[in-house]
C-alpha cells in the first residue's frame, strides 16, 4: 500500500496546466482529485507580500492533499511587484479576478462552481477576501480561508504602499476598494486561522477583521494554532493546515459560526 500511496501523490500532483490571459504571469494549476466529479473547487493565492520572488509553487503541497480530500484545486499566479512583472494596483487585483472568472470559460464537467472557496496565504489571503467583495463576477467565491491573512492594508505598511502606490493618506480609494477591513460585509462564512507567535504578521490582523465582521454580522471563525509560524499555514503537515482543510469538509451551514 505505501507503494500506490506514492503513486496517487505523484499522479495528484501533476496538474493541468492553464493560461487565462496573455502576461506571462496568467498561469494557473489545476489538481483534479480521482474520479469523473463534478468536484468541489477551491482557489488557492499564495502570499509573499505582494513580490515577485514568491510564486504559485508555494501552494503545490497544499494543493496536492486537497485533491487527496476530493476538492480540485486552482492554483493561481498573477502579476507582481518587481521582476519587470508590472504588478501592484491594479494588475495585480485584475489578474487575480481574470484567473478565478477564467473557471467559468473552462466548461469543465468536473468542476461544480455552485461554491467556489478561496483558500490564500498571508498576502494571497488580502486577495481571497477582496476577491469574495467583488461586485457581479462571473464566478463567486462563497467561501473564504484567510491563513495568516493580511486583513488590514492600513496596517501592512511599506509592502501596502508598495502594492497601492501609496499610502492611506495618499491614495484612499484604493485603499477603500482593495483593503479588506473596508469591504465588510462580505456576507458568507470566513475562516481566518493565525498563530499567536507569527513574527511575520502579528495575529493583530486577523483579531481585528474578526472582531470587525461579526460585529456587522459576518459568519466569522478564528482559529489560532500555537505552535503557529507564518510558514505552517502551507504545510499540509501541521496543525494549521488541518484547521483549515477541516473546515473546508465541513457542511456549508455550519462552517463558521457567529
Amino acid at each position: 500500500m505505501p507503494g500506490m500511496a506514492r503513486v496517487l501523490v505523484d499522479l495528484l500532483g501533476r496538474p493541468e496546466r492553464h493560461r487565462y490571459g496573455d502576461h506571462r504571469c496568467n498561469r494557473a494549476d489545476l489538481y483534479l482529485p480521482s474520479g469523473a466529479g463534478p468536484h468541489p473547487v477551491v482557489v488557492t493565492i499564495h502570499g509573499g507580500f505582494w513580490r515577485a520572488k514568491y510564486g504559485k509553487v508555494l501552494m503545490k503541497a497544499l494543493c496536492v492533499d486537497l485533491a487527496r480530500r476530493g476538492l480540485a484545486a486552482w492554483n493561481i499566479e498573477y502579476r507582481r511587484i518587481g521582476r519587470g512583472q508590472g504588478g501592484g494596483w491594479p494588475a495585480t487585483f485584475d489578474d487575480v479576478a481574470a484567473a478565478i472568472d477564467h473557471l467559468a470559460g473552462l466548461e469543465d464537467a468536473r468542476l461544480d462552481l455552485a461554491l467556489v472557496a478561496a483558500v490564500g496565504h498571508s498576502a494571497g489571503g488580502q486577495l481571497a477576501l477582496w476577491a469574495a467583495a467583488r461586485a457581479e463576477p462571473r464566478v463567486p467565491i462563497g467561501r473564504v480561508v484567510g491563513q495568516a491573512a493580511v486583513c488590514d492594508l492600513a496596517a501592512a505598511g511599506g509592502a501596502a504602499h508598495a502594492l497601492l502606490g501609496g499610502t492611506p493618506r495618499e491614495v484612499p480609494e484604493r485603499y477603500a476598494a482593495a483593503d479588506p477591513l473596508r469591504l465588510l460585509p462580505l456576507g458568507l462564512p470566513v475562516l481566518l486561522v493565525h498563530g499567536v507567535d507569527d513574527a511575520t504578521l502579528p495575529v493583530g490582523h486577523s483579531r481585528r477583521y474578526a472582531e470587525a465582521a461579526r460585529a456587522v454580522g459576518d459568519p466569522v471563525e478564528l482559529i489560532e494554532p500555537s505552535p503557529g509560524a507564518h510558514r505552517a499555514h502551507i504545510d499540509p503537515r501541521s496543525e494549521s493546515w488541518r484547521a483549515a482543510a477541516d473546515w473546508l469538509a465541513r457542511p456549508v451551514a455550519t462552517s463558521a459560526t457567529r
